[in-house]
């Protein structure tokens, strides 16, 4: 697949400029920066995205860019068709996906959360791929209480989707989750509201909503814990690329905009989502 050079990854757009105080600042009078950009795609990215955007449109305000969820399917589909500027897609990029370009702003993982006042601490792939079939439905066949278990899965063409069923080797009618629903805060909200669920979901966002408070707990997997610095050392078994896609080769202001999502100057935004940058 062609992507950018990994130089790429530290280059900001030509139409920004460091100021003394490291932020990049506009292009200079005379050559202001206008138009706008459409991204679309995983909800996982679009929190961290969106900031990104916010900051960038703030240096240069002429600029406007729209930032929409629908999951990484969306993002390729939209940049394939030109619907989008840009695709959000959390996962690696396969080989039927090679005619668009893909650069990777950071690093994320897929993990197992149930509620906080569950007693349970630990499942093993085993058993969590046996609670995704149908065939352990009860909390109290892994330690639990006794409670009947409520899955809950991300809809079709979500990156958390495609590497979950594939690490836990589900896909199809092998899969029967009770409940279907689409981005991340959906299938949180829902976890909270019956603590006998259980669903998968970006380490990232279910780190940010522990720490805000929010009664869930992230399970480990294959035996490490899941969280962000597990994914940053490269121990935790489920991990993905978080990459914006463009259909050609980007140039002008998509360009400038994916190079500043790649650049050193977003990494503390990066980091404040709980996610890893790319190169860490």
């Amino acid at each position: 697949m062609k992507n950018w050079s990994t130089a790429a990854l530290f280059v900001v757009a030509a139409l920004l400029i460091t100021a003394d105080d490291g932020q990049a600042q506009g292009h200079a009078a005379g050559n202001a920066v206008t138009g706008r950009l459409l991204v679309t795609g995983s909800a996982t990215m679009a929190p961290l995205v969106s900031a990104i955007a916010k900051r960038f449109q703030a240096l240069n305000p002429g600029i406007d860019i729209e930032v929409q969820t629908g999951g990484s399917g969306r993002g390729l589909a939209d940049v394939r068709q030109g619907k989008a500027d840009i695709g959000m897609v959390a996962r690696a990029l396969g080989a039927a996906e090679q005619e668009v370009k893909g650069l990777p702003i950071g690093r994320d993982g897929v993990a197992i959360v149930i509620h906080r006042d569950n007693p349970v601490r630990a499942l093993s792939d085993a058993q969590v791929t046996d609670i995704y079939a149908g065939r352990l439905t009860n909390w109290k066949q892994v330690g639990g209480r006794d409670a009947s278990i409520v899955t809950i899965a991300a809809d079709a063409g979500r990156g958390s989707s495609e590497l979950f069923e594939q690490y836990f080797h589900l896909s199809g009618g092998t899969l029967k989750p009770q409940l279907v629903l689409g981005d991340n805060p959906q299938r949180i909200k829902a976890l909270v509201e019956n603590s006998a669920a259980i669903l998968y979901t970006s380490i990232g966002e279910a780190e940010r909503a522990a720490l805000a408070g929010v009664p869930i707990k992230l399970l480990p997997t294959g035996g490490v814990v899941a969280s962000s610095r597990n994914i940053r050392n490269g121990n935790f078994p489920i991990s993905r690329p978080l990459t914006l896609v463009t259909r050609e080769r980007p140039t002008g202001l998509t360009k400038a905009f994916v190079e500043y999502c790649a650049s050193s100057q977003v990494t503390d935004l990066i980091v404040a989502y709980n996610f890893v940058p790319y190169l860490d």
